[in-house]
């Protein structure tokens, strides 16, 4: 065979270099992401560690001053919180990654539990306050997007920042002021009624209220469920609905500069239907990643608005231990949260790398 023909048949390495499977780019990011998932974990469950030991040893903290002296150290000695403090560390560090947080100080309860009782009230309520921030953050960012320039966008920027810019507890008491004391409209405190929390829990079930209601076949408990849920989801849903309304509004007018709106605009296109049908999709892909991040964010907002609305869930929890001083339930329940917002962040990025191939590479 001729070097000529060699040549032809055999084609150039840069060729190979832009012919790879996306199939492998894809199985290549999605594994370089769940690998991140270690260090994003480690670096938080450290400084959460490592903090709560500058207050001194856990048994101390929720138990010194009831204890006798003698007692005293024979709880710690008995824990290991009188060893050397980095092997309590990475003692520590192997029980997280298999999920054994230890035992609560003040009840005695395996964290493990804890995390399990009273996650299925804080899912419940991120989920409500993730339809709101939905329902509420996009349509708004089209309407602003559409009337830019205008008094009503203008008025709808406001509120954005006014939303996002409240504090949730404070939003959530003037909430509870304006519709459960004023108005009478709505419960104010609780997942239920007294009535019905009785009757789901003896029925056993998810542990989500409206799941659990809807499964009953009573109605009366579903609207219950949702009453007492309306203020809350509200409180913090609008937080983030104030997020997402600016980034819907950005996008959707940055669009606006693409060649593909100019041609279907020359076509006759109606400025709506631009913004609905062209304008609207690629709008949402920056919306689905920052998801992770507002889970994030409702995580840490679900610590205060289910402190004032009283929801039972692990915010409310997580209050009362640290008002115990019980760190040992502390910095479980913290590494939990990092380990669910990890996880939340590596779907998402998966999620969107389905949908825009662009940020596999």
């Amino acid at each position: 065979m001729s070097t000529d023909a060699a040549l032809v048949a055999e084609p150039p390495p840069a060729l190979h270099s832009r012919t790879k499977k996306p199939g492998s780019t894809l199985g290549r990011y999605i594994l370089v992401r769940f690998l991140l998932i270690i260090p994003t974990v480690l670096i938080l469950v450290t400084l959460v560690f490592f903090l709560i030991r500058l207050t001194g040893d856990p048994i101390t903290a929720a138990l010194g001053g009831r204890l006798p002296a003698d007692q005293l150290a024979e709880r710690i000695s008995e824990a290991g919180y009188d060893r050397n403090i980095f092997i309590q560390y990475f003692e520590y560090l192997g029980q997280v990654f298999t999920l054994n947080f230890g035992t609560t100080i003040t009840d005695n309860q395996p964290v493990i539990e804890v995390i399990a009782t009273y996650g299925a009230a804080t899912l419940e309520l991120v989920l409500y306050s993730l339809v709101v921030a939905f329902i509420v953050g996009i349509p708004l960012g089209l309407v602003a997007a559409a009337l830019r320039d205008r008094w009503p966008d203008a008025l709808l920027r406001v509120s954005a920042i006014l939303f996002y810019a409240t504090p949730v507890f404070f939003a959530g008491l003037v909430a509870k002021l304006v519709f459960g004391v004023w108005l009478g409209w709505l419960p104010v405190s609780g997942r239920a009624s007294v009535r019905t929390e009785i009757a789901l829990n003896r029925e056993g079930g998810t542990g989500i209220y409206l799941i659990d209601a809807i499964a009953s076949g009573n109605p009366a408990y579903v609207q219950d469920v949702l009453a007492h849920a309306v203020l809350p989801a509200l409180t913090l849903g609008l937080l983030t609905a104030g997020i997402f309304l600016r980034l819907v509004r950005t996008n959707v007018i940055g669009t606006y500069n693409m060649p593909y709106i100019d041609a279907a605009r020359s076509r006759g296109v109606g400025e709506g239907r631009l913004v609905r049908t062209h304008a609207y999709r690629p709008a949402l892909i920056p919306i689905i990643t920052v998801i992770g991040l507002q889970i994030a964010l409702m995580l840490g907002g679900a610590v205060l608005t289910e402190t004032t609305f009283e929801w039972q869930g692990l915010g409310f929890q997580l209050t009362e231990y640290l008002s115990s001083r019980d760190f040992v339930a502390v910095q479980g329940i913290v590494a939990m949260i990092a380990i669910i917002v990890a996880l939340t962040n590596f779907a998402v990025d998966i999620i969107a790398a389905f949908i825009d191939p662009r940020v596999r590479f």
